[in-house]
């Protein structure tokens, strides 16, 4: 699948009415009675999947990712990521914020940690626990697959669950580059959430910075 098509799951992503986690269903349930014309699924990753960067982000936007069907598309995060990737040459197209603007991800793919969207923005343990195996399956099935920028905390121990490896051993620490044992290089970067880019907590230098070391590490040639 090319990184222009549209998104669509695979056996080794969660079915449109996946029954795993009884909240998220639930709520999937409230959204698509006040919503129905809304995408109200698991949402799938989208880009290449013989990328060699995979980014991994918390949980579908309620009014973003879970309205539109692709991830980080329709809400604040979304301006920042695309931006960013743009300006490193990982895309084509320009970002307007639906899944239809004819966007398409170069060398990168981009997902959730947990696939359905979460009331109030926030997945629980369980789910993030119970979601991880098809991260998993993702991660094992980009054959091409050099490294993994996770943003936030959470995305960075569910990459690392994912990959087996204990939580606890890496810890996450905005701009830096860890090598894990089967040569997977993990980033991390601070999430591109409205909150923390209108805090400062992230600015945009710092998220590109963050990017561009991680290609550079991966030996990628970088736009510009």
């Amino acid at each position: 699948m090319s990184g222009g098509e549209s998104p669509r799951m695979t056996a080794d992503a969660p079915p449109r009415d996946c029954r795993f986690c009884p909240r998220l269903v639930a709520f999937r349930a409230e959204n698509r009675a006040a919503h129905p014309d809304w995408f109200n699924a698991p949402v799938p990753s989208f880009g290449p999947a013989d990328a060699p960067l995979l980014i991994v982000g918390l949980a579908p936007g309620m009014r973003g990712a879970n309205r539109t069907g692709r991830p980080f598309t329709g809400d604040h995060a979304g301006l920042l990521l695309y931006a960013t990737l743009a300006e490193m040459g990982l895309s084509t197209g320009t970002y307007r914020g639906e899944a239809d603007d004819g966007l398409t991800l170069v060398r990168c793919r981009v997902v959730n940690a947990v696939r359905c969207v979460p009331p109030a923005n926030l997945p629980q343990p369980a789910e993030v626990t119970t979601c991880n195996r098809f991260l998993a399956a993702e991660l094992r099935g980009m054959s091409e697959l050099k490294a993994v920028l996770a943003l936030g905390v959470l995305a960075h121990a569910a990459v690392l669950k994912a990959s087996g490896i204990p939580v606890a051993r890496i810890r996450f620490r905005h701009g830096a580059i860890h090598e894990l044992p089967d040569g997977l290089l993990l980033g991390d970067s601070y999430h591109v959430s409205r909150y923390n880019t209108s805090t400062g907590r992230l600015t945009a230098a710092m998220f590109q910075q963050a990017v561009l070391n991680l290609l550079l590490r991966m030996g990628t040639e970088v736009a510009g």
